[in-house]
């Protein structure tokens, strides 16, 4: 999970919101979305150009928060980034929270390079032409995450409504480039079947033969009521079974459930792996460059 989304997560929970509004599964779907990468050794240039000098403080006044405290170089382009943008984005606003004395945390260098690696990334999406619009937010906040508007997400997180609509956006951006630079197709995620009641274990029924024919796909001819084909992922496993149109057992369904439940595993891990690798070559190009915090 990035920083970004861990640190929403705990100011949430803090507040005492996590437990109403958006499911964790909610949050999944834009964490996923938002991971780039951990902090990648041998791809970055990491040094101390000396954009801030801290003399080895560790918070900044109110006055300093547009204090530079990392530049980055993409295609010729350097950017920099500010302590305010940086702490902007691990508090979910532009309003921040300051300490007791009125001073500001500086950020951790890992809270840095997270920012500076999405900021890539999503450069590249927009250099694609894969930005957000107002209705694509709209639909990913009422089809993936089941609430209704993006300030229910807002306020579900204790974040405001900007910087909420700001996440979702680049969530969306980075599903569109997800999209267009993987190969895999990830199937539906299985819904587990459900238990039989006490005592009837063993009892087939239409329900579970609907429920394991529904998993199978095409491996499975319903007009000759037998296995389409012995070649594919299901067979190995549940050829054992007694499966017909309309009768299957809970143990068959379980078996189905299970093989399901790998598939999508083994097709996630190799989704993530090309992911990772095409990010990865992305911020191979990136040099991002950290301030100093002592002179």
């Amino acid at each position: 999970m990035s920083e970004k989304n861990r640190a929403t997560e705990n100011k949430a929970s803090e507040q005492g919101e996590a437990t109403r509004g958006l499911p964790t599964s909610a949050w999944v779907v834009i964490a996923v979305a938002t991971l780039v990468v951990g902090v990648l050794a041998g791809h970055f240039l990491l040094g101390s150009p000396g954009t801030v000098s801290l003399n080895g403080r560790t918070t900044l006044g109110a006055g300093e928060l547009d204090s530079v405290v990392a530049t980055y170089t993409e295609g010729g382009a350097t950017t920099n980034v500010t302590a305010r943008e940086v702490l902007e984005e691990i508090q979910g606003g532009s309003e921040l929270s300051a300490n007791e004395d009125g001073t500001y945390d500086v950020p951790a260098a890992s809270d840095i390079l997270s920012y500076v690696q999405n900021e890539v990334i999503l450069a590249d999406a927009e250099a694609r032409g894969l930005a957000a619009t107002e209705d694509e937010v709209n639909d990913f906040v009422t089809n993936s995450l089941g609430v209704s508007s993006v300030a229910d997400v807002a306020s579900s997180y204790g974040i405001d409504e900007d910087a909420a609509y700001e996440m979702i956006a680049d969530a969306v951006a980075l599903t569109k480039l997800q999209d267009e630079v993987v190969t895999v197709e990830l199937p539906e995620y299985p819904t587990a079947p459900e238990e039989p009641a006490e005592g009837e274990e063993d009892t087939a029924t239409a329900e579970y033969a609907s429920y394991v024919i529904g998993l199978l796909g095409d491996e499975w001819d319903a007009d000759a009521n037998d296995w389409a084909r012995t070649d594919g992922t299901y067979y190995a496993t549940l050829s054992g079974y007694e499966i017909s149109n309309d009768s299957a057992t809970y143990a068959a369904a379980q078996a189905a459930y299970s093989v399901a439940q790998s598939a999508y595993s083994d097709a996630y891990n190799q989704l993530s792996t090309e992911w990772t690798d095409f990010a990865n070559g992305i911020l191979s190009t990136a040099t991002i460059q950290l301030g100093s915090l002592a002179e």
